[in-house]
């Protein structure tokens, strides 16, 4: 399934983008998509079998904003350096264990929202991510385990950073990941079952209709599985949480100088085979 959420900001209602390409209102069977119906299998089985039965009202998408697929997210865990191709174009070394940070929740916006380039900013980044939504709580995912198991589903992940505040300010990354709108998510959550393969999809990015970002999911260093396992230990993982697993080469932080950082009236534009597509227009916060 393709669930969404549509309308103004705050006030979002659940839907469903059938095969059809239509899209049809969930809001007479469910109060939203959160952590509490994706770890309700009862419920996402009411939902599938309603869409199989054609019974859900559709819905006018003209002029609809798309919000974030997820509503109340607990936290955003981020991995950084997480392909091969990255790494090699920032100089870094491969990393031996993911490299673990957070966003917070409220960096998440609409697919197609505005992003605000902070204030004295000079270095405003792009990258694009597959995303996994947790649906079943995980704490301590054994060896044993299949850690996909938790895993409610996908969703496309723009991963705004700001490089001066990340790298050259002092402390953590935490100052450049956290600046308003840094985290667009969506237009979908896409259900494990329609993944088969997390690791082979394609990310692409645009800026200003030059494409940026061309890469696949098959280069990361800690595949999904791994990263859902690896995260478990260190901390627990809720039904509605996120998890940003890293950006293929392609970054302005990684080109000569000078380097295309983004700036007002920048269009941005990113996808995930399967997942969806974002366009953002960036303005000055």
């Amino acid at each position: 399934m393709k669930l969404l959420r549509v309308g103004m900001a705050g006030n979002e209602r659940p839907a469903l983008l059938a095969a059809d390409g239509t899209l049809r209102d969930l809001s007479g069977l469910v109060p939203d998509i959160d952590g509490d119906l994706l770890a309700d299998e009862y419920a996402l089985d009411r939902i599938r079998a309603a869409a199989d039965t054609g019974v859900l009202p559709a819905l006018d998408a003209a002029g609809q904003r798309v919000g974030p697929p997820v509503a109340r997210i607990g936290k955003v865990v981020c991995i950084g350096l997480n392909y091969h191709d990255h790494a090699t174009e920032t100089g870094a070394a491969i990393p031996a264990e993911p490299v673990v940070f957070f966003k917070a929740a409220d960096t998440v916006v609409g697919p197609n929202d505005t992003v605000l380039v902070p204030r004295k900013s000079v270095k405003t980044d792009w990258e694009v991510e597959l995303a996994i939504v947790i649906g079943r709580t995980a704490r301590y995912v054994g060896d044993d385990e299949d850690p996909l198991a938790y895993v409610a589903g996908y969703a496309v992940a723009h991963d705004v950073s700001e490089r001066e505040f990340q790298i050259e300010r002092g402390g953590t990354w935490d100052k450049g990941k956290n600046c308003e709108t840094f985290n667009p998510l969506g237009p979908w959550l896409v259900t494990r079952d329609e993944v088969p393969d997390p690791q082979a999809l394609s990310l692409r990015l645009w800026v200003n209709g030059e494409l940026k970002q061309n890469g696949s999911t098959a280069d990361q260093i800690f595949p999904v599985a791994e990263v859902v396992r690896y995260v478990s230990q260190f901390m627990t993982l809720y039904p509605g949480d996120v998890i940003n697993t890293g950006t293929p080469a392609g970054v302005a932080m990684g080109r000569p100088e000078p380097k295309p950082y983004l700036r007002a009236g920048d269009v941005v534009e990113l996808e995930v085979e399967g997942l969806g597509r974002q366009r953002q227009e960036l303005k000055d916060a």
